[in-house]
């Protein structure tokens, strides 16, 4: 695995969370919708109740992946941290930071370090040369 694919797996661990929030919301949109028939025919009386436990189930499943993939992530970027600060240049340390950590814009991280853009890519690629990425053990 190469440094920067290492670093972006919290961005790509970020993305997944998120997604699965919106799933969540879409669940619970789906869970509280109520629609009202009335007729004199006799109904299953537990035909909307199914679709709403359903719903509420897998909502509950989503959330436990979702705390499970924010601890991840909270590991993942403590790593990541070590890793940075292992870089030992201060300029190196904030670019990387601002990148991996903060998931900012390349444009945003050149205006807020006061560089030039194709400058900052070379600076990028300078940081990435300095990070030593542990394996697969956490050393």
């Amino acid at each position: 695995m190469t440094a920067k694919e290492y670093l972006n797996q919290a961005y790509r661990l970020d993305q997944r969370i998120d997604a699965k929030i919106a799933q969540v919301a879409s669940l619970n949109d789906l869970a509280t919708k109520c629609t009202a028939t009335l007729s004199d025919m006799p109904k299953n009386p537990n035909r909307g109740a199914t679709t709403m436990a359903d719903a509420v189930d897998k909502i509950v499943d989503l959330q436990r992946e979702i705390n499970s993939d924010i601890d991840r992530l909270v590991d993942l970027k403590r790593e990541i941290v070590r890793v940075i600060k292992a870089v030992g240049n201060p300029e190196y340390q904030t670019l990387l930071e601002k990148r991996y950590l903060c998931f900012m814009a390349w444009e945003q991280i050149a205006v807020d370090m006061g560089y030039e853009l194709r400058y900052l890519h070379k600076l990028h690629v300078r940081a990435l040369e300095c990070c030593v990425i542990p394996d697969e053990t956490g050393h």
